[in-house]
């Protein structure tokens, strides 16, 4: 067998490769992208009516009604304020948030949280 002689040149352009190849990988952890989970208010219904959802994400809400609206969580721990017709609001979902809400002008008007 035939050996490949060392050189001062194979060497550095070996480990020029091997520089370039490192900077072109990715080496951080994969971080989950946040998402935007839409609510829409029509009929004065929230639809989807369950949002399913991870911390960091967010609801956005908006009222497709003519009447003003919230989502507002059932003990007032968050509350979007009055979302007026063609307007949205948003919340950041947090580990501890409320999961149940409603709409404050209009109380038989429910929605919820889950949160995975």
């Amino acid at each position: 067998m035939m050996k490949t002689p060392v050189t001062r040149r194979r060497v550095l352009v070996g480990a020029v490769a091997s520089a370039a190849a490192l900077s072109v990988m990715d080496t951080r952890p994969a971080v989950a992208a946040t998402k935007v989970h839409v609510v829409n208010i029509t009929s004065f219904v929230f639809e989807p009516a369950n949002v399913q959802v991870n911390v960091g994400d967010i609801i956005k809400w908006t009222n497709k009604d003519l009447a003003p609206h919230t989502a507002t969580a059932d003990n007032f721990g968050w509350d979007t304020e009055e979302i007026a017709q063609n307007e949205s609001s948003e919340v950041v979902v947090t580990q501890d948030m409320e999961t149940s809400y409603f709409c404050v002008f209009h109380p038989h008007m429910k929605g919820s949280i889950e949160i995975l």
